[in-house]
């Protein structure tokens, strides 16, 4: 990515463990761009990041979506440059939650219904 296209102020997409989000540079770092959330792409998987799908882990993770305007270092191979309209904030956070759900493995799996547990438990915090 060019130079021109990692400048503070703009608008990027960027993946934060297992989440997408859009929003905007805030600070650029050797390693890592200073991205501001305005939106939720894809809302980041449950369970353990380093043994995906699976139930029998140590701590089976609930992960929460960042939230809007929380900051966070994205590695720079993780940041690219978006031109859409940015999404509001709690409808990209409602849609991001639904199409997780729906694209949860189908049948009637560990990891499935944990997950799903999980984000019963997320969506009433996130929209109560």
């Amino acid at each position: 990515m060019s130079d021109s296209m990692l400048q503070i102020g703009n608008k990027v997409t960027a993946i934060y463990k297992t989440g997408k989000y859009i929003g905007e540079i805030t600070d650029i770092k050797p390693n890592a761009i200073l991205v501001r959330v305005l939106a939720v792409a894809k809302h980041p998987m449950q369970g353990d990041l380093h043994n995906p799908k699976q139930v029998d882990v140590d701590f089976f993770h609930q992960r929460r979506a960042l939230a809007f305007r929380e900051q966070a270092n994205i590695p720079v191979n993780m940041v690219k440059p978006y031109d859409g309209e940015i999404p509001d904030y709690k409808e990209s956070l409602k849609e991001a939650v639904e199409k997780m759900k729906e694209n949860l493995d189908d049948g009637d799996n560990e990891w499935k219904e944990k997950s799903l547990e999980l984000i019963r438990g997320l969506e009433e915090d996130y929209f109560k």
